[in-house]
């Protein structure tokens, strides 16, 4: 686990080196065919960072390839049993509650920036214990067993690459009620059900797509 003041958090912020610009422009179906290969690899994760991370270094010319994020939403790039990839947008200033993946999990940020707060299970109940911000090329690693509440603190919207070690949206996982920090049960259609309130909240058309 890495270490912000003495404080273990999730592992392995970094900031990508910007891509050589002969390098061809963010293509999302040649990205997925990468990001598959590199899952393939014997040490995997690492791989499909490196993938990821090399993408958001250009952050500019992934937001070219995805669109300017227009309302709150996931952009599935693919579902699948092994892999799950998506391009979640974040509404000016929203907020997530605290909530698990079940498993790994990388964040790669092309517009915007997402601030976490960590937290740890502790006695029955979960407590904050770390916190880290990330900006447009920073890309980083969640072990499956991290527990995260998610902020864009900015007045614009956000925008990440998300890419999870399994189906996202077919695992049964865990969020936490944010006043009361009560476990409760979550899956793919309570992240969808969190995302169309957050657009009629702010009365917005509803965003994300699914290429599957």
């Amino acid at each position: 686990m890495a270490t912000i003041n003495s404080t273990p958090v999730l592992a392995a912020k970094t900031k990508a080196l910007r891509r050589n610009t002969s390098q061809p422009p963010f293509d999302r179906n040649r990205f997925v065919e990468d990001c598959i290969a590199a899952h393939h690899e014997t040490d995997s994760i690492p791989a499909v960072r490196d993938v990821l991370a090399r993408a958001v270094a250009d952050h500019q010319s992934v937001l070219a390839g995805l669109g300017e994020p227009s309302a709150a939403g996931l952009d599935v790039l693919l579902s699948s049993p092994t892999l799950t990839i998506f391009a979640a947008q974040w509404t000016p200033q929203m907020n997530l509650l605290p909530h698990d993946h079940a498993m790994w999990a990388l964040i790669g940020i092309y517009t915007g920036r997402e601030d976490n707060i960590f937290w740890r299970r502790q006695n029955g109940e979960i407590e904050a214990y770390g916190a880290n911000c990330l900006f447009e090329g920073d890309v980083a690693t969640l072990p499956a067993e991290v527990i995260h509440s998610v902020t864009n603190p900015l007045l614009r919207f956000t925008g990440g690459i998300h890419i999870y070690g399994g189906d996202f949206f077919d695992t049964a996982r865990t969020q936490w009620d944010p006043e009361t920090l009560i476990a409760e049960p979550s899956d793919g259609d309570s992240i969808r059900d969190m995302f169309a309130r957050e657009n009629a909240r702010r009365k917005l058309a509803s965003g994300g797509r699914s290429t599957q």
